[in-house]
């Protein structure tokens, strides 16, 4: 037989509608009955026919490779959300360009899991202008993060304080990575840049509220007073927000997200971070190092009043500084009393004498956290004495490196708030709130060594040992014995039901976030 078959019908044959072969022509070429017109005329419809099954055939193989590739487009798309979950037993139907090497530090840093936005009715918009130094306003953004959660409001991103005595122009971003501070707490609260324009050009006409909220004030205060103000206004403004929440008596919730921003949310911008780590790799080159925040600045004596080691000319300059600003209330203050009852903070010299009587190395490095010392080298001269390793943030760094911080007290500040945190020891020798915050930090990462001067104490004992009624070594052991407990491990924070303000600080002792 000469035909050949196509879909299993002869050459001169086609598929009828049931699927049988039906004869369509004359024969064969070559074959009886069909002449060589006949021949001819089966030949023009077998090329038709394959033609015709050609195109079938193509046009299925198209259409089927079409409906795969938008199948696999679907299950790439999907997978993105679920393939983790559902694919991970399954690696050779689940892969993205960085599983070629999971643990990369580059892998880490572009694989980036952001939490779920929180769904919730807003009820508003809050403005926040902080005031004070840096960890002043550290804990006042932390909580007035709570506090926009708490009252389901979109925060604005807060404004921090140009106009106090360092009278710093650096604005959020400056110092903190606002990008990070908005993703990584998205799950909390809905925090943006700026207001809305609509919203922006209300503000602009005066149609907004704005207040102080009272201090240390707990989250119903905020629930029955500010909230209500929230929904009248749609926008309030709330300025002057350091120490506005409790430390004590709030809900689990509430004290957890505070130390999530102090902790996780506010991170430095990449530039602070990179010259904090450089510090850092250049000190521990040489060994373990301690630092001393020695809060012995003009601004601080001025404020406090405390003049001890002070000439006459200093005196009278740090006050006249304590009257040319209005905000710092106390003016006529007796140094001597103060210091006695253990509120000034120490001096270089009996600084000194304490870090001596704790028998701490000679040779160990300490780094000055602190801005200029008032006094200069004559008020630091016993220290540097006793321990010749000391230094400055200004020794270690190339003044280009450094001059990007200059008159930014706050990044000054900031960066040495970071290497505070890498230190092996920490030693405040003042309760202020950079003290503070990095106690309370310091305590979160796994209780690293910060010793907490009880200063009513040790200024009696510096003074009997000045008297000769102690002789050293009554001296040193009695200060190491009152400073057995003060080492930063963990302990229950104080309160004091009716006076707040002098209850333990909440960010120095965190112990609901210390599980």
């Amino acid at each position: 037989m000469c035909c050949r078959l196509v879909d299993n019908c002869e050459v001169g044959e086609q598929l009828d509608e049931m699927g049988g072969c039906v004869n369509f022509s004359g024969g064969c070429n070559g074959g009886g009955g069909g002449g060589d017109g006949g021949g001819k005329g089966g030949e023009k419809s077998s090329l038709m026919v394959l033609s015709q099954a050609k195109m079938i055939l193509w046009m299925t193989r198209g259409m089927t490779t079409l409906l795969i590739w938008i199948c696999v487009v679907q299950l790439l798309t999907v997978g993105e959300v679920w393939g983790p979950r559902l694919l991970k037993t399954w690696p050779s139907c689940y892969t993205t360009p960085y599983q070629t090497n999971l643990h990369s530090p580059s892998f880490m840093e572009s694989r980036v899991f952001l939490p779920p936005k929180r769904a919730y009715k807003n009820n508003g918009y809050l403005m926040v202008s902080c005031n004070g130094g840096l960890n002043q306003m550290r804990g006042a953004i932390c909580d007035m993060v709570a506090v926009a959660r708490y009252l389901n409001v979109t925060l604005i991103v807060p404004e921090l304080d140009k106009s106090s005595f360092w009278a710093d122009p650096s604005d959020f971003e400056d110092i903190f990575d606002v990008d990070h501070f908005i993703k990584s707490l998205r799950d909390e609260v809905r925090i943006l840049k700026e207001l809305p324009p609509r919203l922006k050009r209300r503000v602009e006409l005066g149609k907004f509220h704005s207040l102080a909220p009272i201090s240390w004030s707990d989250i119903s205060y905020y629930h029955h007073q500010i909230l209500p103000l929230i929904r009248r206004y749609k926008v309030v403004h709330l300025n002057r927000t350091d120490a506005r929440l409790a430390n004590n008596g709030l809900p689990l919730e509430i004290q957890k997200l505070r130390c999530r921003v102090n902790f996780s949310g506010l991170r430095f911008t990449s530039q602070i971070e990179e010259l904090g780590r450089k510090v850092v790799n250049i000190l521990r080159k040489n060994g373990p190092f301690l630092v001393l925040h020695l809060r012995y600045e003009m601004d601080m004596l001025a404020f406090s009043g405390c003049t001890q080691g002070c000439n006459g000319d200093e005196i009278e300059e740090l006050t006249r500084m304590r009257y040319a600003y209005p905000w710092w209330k106390e003016k006529e203050i007796d140094s001597d009393f103060k210091r006695k009852e253990g509120l000034c903070p120490m001096t270089p010299e009996e600084t000194t004498l304490i870090l001596r009587a704790l028998r701490i190395d000679r040779n160990i490095q300490i780094y000055i956290a602190a801005g200029e010392i008032y006094g200069g080298e004559r008020r630091m001269a016993s220290l540097a004495t006793e321990f010749p390793n000391l230094v400055r943030k200004e020794m270690l760094l190339d003044r280009l490196e450094l001059g990007f911080f200059q008159n930014h007290s706050s990044q000054m500040a900031a960066l040495d708030y970071y290497v505070s945190l890498e230190s092996d020891i920490f030693v405040p020798t003042y309760d202020g709130n950079m003290a503070r915050v990095v106690e309370g930090h310091r305590r979160y990462l796994g209780f690293k060594k910060t010793i907490r001067f009880d200063r009513k104490v040790l200024i009696d004992l510096i003074d009997r040992y000045n008297e000769g009624s102690l002789n050293w070594d009554e001296f040193s052991s009695t200060v190491k014995e009152v400073h057995m407990d003060r080492m930063g491990r963990p302990t229950r924070r104080m309160a004091i039901s009716d006076r707040p303000k002098e209850e333990e600080y909440f960010y120095a002792n965190p112990y609901e976030c210390l599980d």
